[in-house]
């Protein structure tokens, strides 16, 4: 077996690390100039973490549980993972949105939550709620001053975002979706450490924008959830030109030269779930901290964009594909306008789907997917020649 498939081999060991439950740990030639030598010479490694197993009962009582990562800070990740928190919620799905972007929370800003406070109770700690099937957890809901700088080491962010998996009373979920900084440090390592212990995760949703200047650190992002053994769900072409609302002429802002995260997507390949255009209510929905998906009900509220909407149909086209890549049912949620006595009835007693109907399917839809990504990987060549 490979140093590389084995299951008591740190991520950050040597090549040819013998495992920490090796008798030769942190003794053999391979293991000088490791930085875990002295913690398995000791004996140390080899201890399960105690707290895994009660991550392990949070997590029991959570369906899908998918991480937003981004190479590159500013490509509109947390505008993602929030909008996808309330396109979920939207579809009457249970969703916990967890904030770990530990020195830059965001989260609670986009979701309408600034100046809120979480609460303790004897089950935990309780997120704060957006509605009642949208709950958030977020360092920023502990900070005195929303302005107030965190500047913690590596050890402490560790700490809390292992509270936040241990402590978070979230009750039973459809999605816990995990919004994470850019990159891939600390909290990413302790996501995947503590995560593969505990839980299925289902994959990593990917956010970059066209330039290959934020694809070159999402092609690391790529690799390292290859490394730590975590699906990549697909990427999302964030800020992917700007259609002019005058003329409906498309301008590139950010210029594909290398083709974008289309040709990034088929090169490396991961799934590339589609384009989101600039787009300016796109934006102030996430400053107003409001959903796109939500039924306007009103008609005066801060969100005024229209359910066709380039962003939107986009947007709602990537959710479908990551429903039927954790094996849910894509579906819009039914609104007044649709449930009346016109209203097709169901037979109670029709019998499920055949399997193998699911699976032609699903297998159409694959092979959609592929159509699609070859066209669009076609159009960032002619675009960029």
């Amino acid at each position: 077996m490979s140093a590389a498939s084995r299951e008591d081999v740190p991520e950050n060991a040597n090549e040819g690390c013998v495992g920490v439950t090796s008798e030769t740990a942190g003794k053999a030639a391979g293991c000088q100039g490791c930085p875990n030598q002295s913690l398995c010479a000791s004996g140390e490694a080899k201890k399960e973490d105690p707290d895994i197993p009660a991550i392990a009962e949070r997590m029991s009582e959570v369906k899908h549980i998918i991480l937003v990562l981004s190479g590159k800070g500013g490509v509109g990740k947390s505008t993602t993972s929030s909008q996808l928190a309330f396109a979920l919620a939207a579809r009457d799905y249970q969703v916990g949105l967890l904030d770990v972007d530990i020195c830059g929370p965001s989260i609670p800003h986009m979701l309408g939550l600034d100046g809120e406070e979480i609460h303790q109770s004897n089950m935990g700690w309780q997120p704060v709620y957006v509605q009642d099937n949208l709950g958030v957890m977020s360092i920023a809901f502990m900070l005195p001053n929303r302005d107030d700088a965190v500047i913690w080491r590596g050890v402490r962010k560790n700490g809390l975002i292992k509270q936040f998996l241990k402590d978070t009373c979230w009750g039973e979920l459809d999605f816990l979706i995990i919004d994470s900084p850019p990159g891939t440090s600390d909290e990413h390592i302790s996501l995947a450490q503590y995560l593969k212990k505990s839980a299925d995760v289902d994959g990593a949703l990917i956010v970059t924008t066209p330039q290959e200047v934020s694809l070159l650190d999402v092609r690391k992002e790529i690799n390292f959830c290859a490394k730590t053994k975590i699906p990549v769900l697909g990427v999302v072409e964030n800020m992917s030109g700007f259609t002019c609302p005058s003329c409906n002429s498309c301008t590139e802002i950010f210029f594909p030269s290398s083709g974008g995260a289309a040709k990034m997507s088929l090169d490396m390949g991961v799934p590339f779930l589609g384009k989101v255009p600039l787009d300016p209510r796109f934006s102030k929905a996430g400053e107003s901290g409001v959903s796109l998906f939500a039924p306007d009900e009103d008609g005066d509220g801060p969100r005024r964009v229209s359910a066709d909407a380039p962003s939107v149909r986009a947007l709602r086209t990537i959710v479908d594909q990551i429903l039927v890549s954790v094996g849910e049912t894509p579906a819009e949620p039914e609104t007044m306008d649709t449930v009346g006595e016109d209203a097709p009835t169901v037979d109670a007693g029709a019998e499920a789907e055949p399997d193998a109907a699911v699976q032609a399917k699903a297998a159409e839809l694959d092979s959609l997917r592929a159509q699609m990504q070859a066209l669009q990987v076609k159009i960032a060549e002619l675009e960029s020649s």
